[in-house]
């Protein structure tokens, strides 16, 4: 694991309060809405053979199984993956320790693939994307989310990581744009969580619903999507 080697272990002490955050009032907000985004631009379909690339403990994993699809997850981290099967019981879920930058399989084996989270700890994100691409059939559907450099939730840890976050010193920040730029083909983008952390949970919805009409760049998941072209890759 060239470029990723240490940071298995930087995330295996992560999976329990990882999930505990998304059971709180605002993280159970964070995580519908950023999955409603995701099955918005993934659009699994139920007999496809799909790739999540760092999986994590598989909080968005279990959405795409949820329609039926077959989902290879990959990540870094033997703990964060253990608990993902936990969860995935009695669901088409397979899971293999593997780097996302250099992935184990062939060209052309998945429907789909999706990213979401893991982006921002590779440094060369362009390359990363190739893979995805790599390993996607034609006309498949690419998806990868990230934290959004323009939003205040990326600030903020910026700030957290100055303080000594050992978590988010290790993260790159990426903008809309800069993110649809990592793929060699055109995508589209779009943005969810326009709220703030420390938001009323009753508000929130509201804002939510506000940003969006906006179409406003600043919410703190951005989440591209490619299309696999018909021709062969190169």
């Amino acid at each position: 694991m060239p470029e990723l080697k240490g940071k298995e272990q930087l995330f295996d002490t992560w999976p329990e309060a990882y999930d505990r955050w998304f059971a709180t009032p605002i993280g159970a907000l964070v995580k519908k809405y950023e999955s409603e985004l995701l099955l918005n631009l993934l659009r699994p379909r139920s007999g496809e053979v799909i790739l999540d690339a760092g999986c994590g403990t598989g909080i968005f994993t279990l959405d795409v199984c949820a329609l039926g699809a077959r989902v290879i997850g990959i990540d870094l981290s033997r703990p964060m993956l253990l608990r993902a099967r936990m969860k995935a019981e009695g669901r088409r879920f397979e899971s293999i320790v593997a780097d996302m930058a250099h992935l184990p399989f062939h060209e052309e084996v998945f429907d789909r693939t999706v990213s979401v989270t893991a982006l921002e700890f590779i440094q060369d994100g362009e390359a990363t994307v190739r893979e995805l691409l790599r390993v996607t059939k034609r006309d498949g559907t690419i998806v990868a989310a990230t934290l959004n450099r323009l939003s205040p939730w990326a600030s903020r840890r910026k700030a957290e990581a100055k303080k000594g976050h050992p978590l988010f010193q290790k993260v790159i920040f990426r903008s809309p744009d800069e993110l649809t730029s990592l793929a060699p083909v055109d995508g589209i983008v779009e943005t969810a969580i326009h709220f703030q952390k420390d938001e009323d949970p009753e508000k929130a919805p509201g804002i939510e619903a506000d940003g969006r009409s906006r179409r406003e760049q600043t919410g703190a998941f951005v989440a591209a999507r490619w299309i696999k072209p018909g021709r062969r890759y190169t």
